[in-house]
């Protein structure tokens, strides 16, 4: 039995490598993809990566995640720190959540040091640039029952 995993990028994140290079690095959401890709077929996980700047998108993929027992990896970006239906959505989810951020929320401005989806997190990656995705599909895995 195959095992799925999602991987879930919030508002923004598909100027990856255009905004703000000094703070996010250069590399795209397409080199973030292809890692993720490289990372969950070598650790056995069928991969959903999908990104939106749209809340009621990344509820709908939350849902579909839930229907299908996935383990969920979220960048929720600014959705981090606003987005109860999101929260809410994670809440239903029985399989593990990884919440991972390229940057040290807690380094920046006040006003992204407390992200509501810590709370539903089994694990949170802050920090690490991209390589946190890796970090958090690996994260995923060790928390993942196998052949789900």
């Amino acid at each position: 039995m195959s095992r799925t995993l999602f991987v879930l990028n919030g508002s923004n994140l598909n100027m990856l490598g255009l905004r703000q290079p000094e703070v996010y690095g250069s590399s795209t959401l397409d080199d973030v993809r292809g890692d993720c890709e490289r990372v969950a077929s070598e650790l056995g996980f069928d991969l959903f990566f999908a990104q939106s700047n749209a809340e009621h998108e990344i509820v709908e993929w939350l849902h579909e995640a839930f229907r299908r027992q996935a383990t969920v990896v979220i960048n929720p970006a600014g959705f981090s720190f606003q987005s109860v239906p999101i929260l809410d959505a994670l809440r239903m989810l029985t399989t593990p959540v990884v919440e991972v951020h390229i940057t040290n929320i807690h380094a920046r401005d006040a006003v992204y040091h407390h992200s509501l989806m810590s709370s539903v997190a089994r694990v949170v990656i802050a920090g690490a640039g991209v390589y946190g995705y890796e970090l958090a599909i690996r994260a995923a895995d060790r928390l993942a029952p196998q052949g789900t």
